[in-house]
């Protein structure tokens, strides 16, 4: 904690652990990833996420028209 209230710019830990709170469900939910990394997490993809990414990256890029 010392180390996250230094990096966000808080002079007083106790600021820092206003950010840092988690309720009961939050930590049940970490246990479970922290458990189970595999089903951790959705595996449904981002919506924006295609089959093709490297042919829309290369366009973000400017790299192909």
């Amino acid at each position: 904690m010392p180390l996250l209230a230094e990096f966000l710019g808080h002079a007083d830990i106790k600021t820092t652990n206003v950010y840092a709170y988690a309720d009961t469900e939050m930590k049940r939910i970490a246990i479970r990833a922290a458990t189970n990394p595999n089903n951790a997490f959705e595996t449904e993809l981002p919506a924006w996420k295609t089959e093709n990414d490297e042919e829309l990256l290369k366009v973000l890029f400017g790299l192909k028209v």
